[in-house]
């Protein structure tokens, strides 16, 4: 079971907007989805750093609470 911890980010209606054009554009899910394509496309980030990689299991909360610093 995979659990992920969600959070809200605060934008303004325009950016909203914006979010809501890509999104249906893209053919996307989530808003999430959305803003992980435009980070990856903007920092040329591998797909392997948003654990696409299909041989490694996701992490859990309690991984990532292990690995979190304060």
């Amino acid at each position: 079971m995979v659990v992920y911890l969600a959070t809200t980010v605060q934008v303004d209606e325009k950016t909203l907007q914006m979010l809501n054009k890509a999104k249906k554009e893209m053919k996307a899910k989530s808003h999430n989805e959305v803003i992980k394509k435009l980070l990856t496309e903007h920092r040329k980030t591998p797909c392997s750093m948003f654990g696409s990689n299909p041989k490694l299991d996701s992490f859990t909360a309690e991984d990532e609470a292990d690995f979190h610093e304060l």
